[in-house]
């Protein structure tokens, strides 16, 4: 029986990590994957992250396509841009990551916490990632998409028939994507590659 995680085009336990830095390519992959997600949690309200998740994607993505020596690596990427006055793709991955860093939270207080229901987990993990980065008109929009999630139980059963097999691929694939955001803020972060963005 196939899982949610079966059906990906990309999971980020299949993203390249060589001496720290992130395969672009593959990496693009598994967040187009993860846009997916969001499908499960049966909302139009998660529109919102959605677009804003596959917009930065596609932001990152014409760099690549562009300058494929320059974006091999996330890390590359950021540092093609230095110098220039456009940082287009460093603004959208800085986005992607923060959207990233919010799925990831959220999944892992979901994971964590079994007695709680995906309306506070998720509310929770907005509080802790996406907030300080909304204004007074983004976060009402965003606080209606926590409220919609369905139930924990249902949301689950979208994930795959196999419970077993779905809390595997999801502890695994969670583990992959924490490690990459971590990696990616802590990048930013070391060279303040964020300011202004």
């Amino acid at each position: 029986m196939s899982t949610f995680f079966d059906e990906m085009k990309m999971s980020y336990t299949g993203v390249d990590v060589t001496d720290g830095k992130i395969e672009t390519a593959n990496f693009l992959l598994a967040s187009e994957s993860l846009v997916k997600l969001f499908d499960l949690l049966g909302s139009t309200a998660f529109a919102v992250v959605q677009n804003d998740i596959s917009g930065n994607i596609t932001k990152v993505r014409a760099k690549l396509l562009a300058e494929p020596t320059n974006s091999a690596t996330l890390q590359d990427l950021v540092l093609s841009e230095v110098g220039s006055k456009k940082k287009t793709a460093t603004q959208g991955l800085l986005w992607l990551c923060r959207g990233l860093e919010f799925t990831a939270k959220a999944m892992r207080e979901t994971v964590d916490n079994p007695e709680l229901e995906l309306n506070t987990t998720f509310t929770n993990a907005y509080s802790k990632t996406l907030s300080q980065y909304h204004n007074f008109m983004i976060k009402p929009i965003f606080k209606l998409a926590m409220n919609a999630c369905p139930y924990r139980k249902v949301f689950f059963e979208k994930l795959g028939a196999d419970q077993d097999k779905v809390a595997k691929q999801l502890a695994e694939w969670l583990s992959a994507l924490e490690s990459i955001v971590k990696i990616i803020m802590d990048f930013f972060a070391s060279g303040n590659y964020g300011k202004g963005l």
